[in-house]
């Protein structure tokens, strides 16, 4: 296999970059539209959780399929359809005449974004095979996201002020085809030399484990906790858990296999997304709507309120990746645990919404926390795997990401409308809110500091150690396609 050069290595890192920022430049700014197409479509607190929670949920429930599926088909195949998909799912997006058909259109676009990112991050761990470099690799793919989440408010409070709501998914469009177009050009194809077969059986525990799940959970104000709905979503998610814990270990090639959490840095890292991702999650859903419900700000106005959060994760991301490869994510997690409950707390015990200054605060801490967590997460979940089974690790660490965003804004969600619904404040409903987001940074650092020790590293090697295929090496290298 004949190393590509700088130049090359450079060139499939912006490319897989542009999918990454599609991506989630959609979240940011579906976000900031929240309002108005609450206004438009007629939809509750419950139908804005859905818009977003739709895709979050399809995306991880097909991730890890789509990881594996790349690691045997082909990544540059995978790739190439997700990016087909999530352009035509941005059109129909637009186009949506009611609330119903907006959550249909949103999952086709999750079924293609399930495609994208870790499978980008499966191309560019095997393209970057220098543990140094690949770290710096990772920390430009977290400040694409934190370029995402800079430019997403703007963008789309430009849009939404000026053409409408429907116009955020335009932004997709060229960006898509242009990345499609360079992807077939420039992406050679690469497969594992051995990869997982299909696993339908697991496939459909995890849908079933993260549907019940999130549906229970956002339909729980609604229709009553110990309801006869909620309580049936309740006991299909804890039967689907115990039968992935079941059924995996006794297949030769499970969708998860999981011996990869034997790994305490791994286990840890799958921790620390969920609790980060949710934290993030849940902050957008609460400050967007009380910018612009509450103060009254248009989308612009709300977008400009959230730049300096957006910024400190745009700053730090890359610094996250440098810190990384050069001294291990120990520090990136503890700064980013302390930033994220730091901000959470001034929520919870100060109401900082009600306080310019305040405000302010809270979103540089959170900004700079999560500019500092995306890398360690990233870095952890690949470092140390086979490259046979990199699509797996990453769709695992991708999975973990978007299952904390589709709980975030599940569970705030919820609190926020059960408070409403009792009469209250959107500052005094939102309060047990800000408790949980400040949990889920306090996670951050607990989980961080427990996993990224010596005793952490120890796993980690005996966890490789146990998966390398028993193969010679040049078997268990990617083989390369024309």
């Amino acid at each position: 296999m004949i190393e590509p050069s700088h130049r090359q290595r450079t060139l499939v890192l912006s490319i897989c970059c542009m999918s990454l920022l599609i991506v989630s430049l959609d979240n940011t700014i579906l976000n900031v539209a929240l309002p108005s197409m609450r206004r438009e479509l007629d939809a509750d607190v419950a139908g804005l959780q859905w818009s977003i929670d739709a895709y979050t949920l399809v995306v991880a429930s097909l991730l890890m399929l789509a990881g594996s599926t790349a690691d045997r088909i082909g990544r540059r195949k995978v790739f190439v359809a997700g990016l087909v998909a999530f352009t035509l799912g941005s059109l129909l997006c637009s186009l949506a005449p009611s609330l119903g058909w907006l959550v249909v259109f949103r999952m086709v676009q999750a079924v293609g974004g399930a495609m994208l990112n870790p499978v980008a991050m499966s191309i560019i761990t095997n393209t970057f095979t220098d543990p140094a470099e690949r770290a710096r690799a990772i920390g430009v793919w977290g400040a694409v996201a934190g370029l995402s989440m800079a430019a997403g408010p703007l963008i789309g409070g430009l849009l939404v002020d000026s053409v409408g709501w429907r116009s955020i998914f335009w932004v997709n469009l060229p960006i898509g085809l242009a990345a499609l177009a360079l992807t077939l050009r420039h992406i050679p194809e690469s497969r594992a030399a051995r990869p997982r077969r299909p696993d339908p059986v697991g496939q459909l525990l995890v849908i079933a484990l993260l549907g019940s799940l999130t549906y229970g959970i956002i339909e729980g104000p609604a229709a009553g906790w110990r309801s006869p709905l909620i309580m049936g979503c309740a006991l299909v998610a804890v039967c689907s858990f115990v039968g992935l814990l079941v059924y995996e270990p006794r297949r030769e090639e499970p969708l998860i296999d999981l011996r990869f959490f034997r790994s305490a840095p791994f286990s840890g890292s799958t921790v620390i997304a969920i609790s980060a991702f949710a934290g993030l999650a849940g902050f957008l859903f609460l400050n967007t709507l009380y910018l612009q419900d509450v103060r009254g700000l248009s989308a612009l106005h709300a977008g400009l309120y959230m730049l300096p959060m957006a910024a400190l994760t745009f700053l730090f991301a890359p610094v996250a990746g440098r810190l990384v490869g050069s001294r291990g994510p120990r520090i990136c997690l503890l700064i980013a645990g302390v930033a994220m409950s730091a901000s959470g707390l001034l929520f919870a015990l100060f109401q900082a919404e009600t306080s310019i200054p305040l405000l302010f605060t809270g979103y540089v801490l959170f900004g700079l926390g999560f500019g500092m967590v995306n890398a360690p997460i990233t870095n952890t979940a690949v470092s140390g795997m086979p490259r046979s089974q990199a699509g797996v690790a990453a769709a695992i660490a991708s999975t973990s990401r978007q299952t904390g965003g589709t709980l975030g804004v599940a569970v705030i969600g919820s609190v926020l409308a059960a408070g409403l619904a009792g009469g209250a404040d959107f500052s005094t409903a939102a309060q047990p809110a800000w408790w949980i987001i400040s949990v889920c940074g306090l996670l951050v650092l607990v989980v961080g500091a427990a996993t990224s020790g010596a005793w952490a590293r120890a796993t980690a090697d005996r966890t490789a150690r146990t998966l390398e295929l028993p193969t010679s090496p040049a078997a268990r290298a990617d083989v390369p396609r024309a």
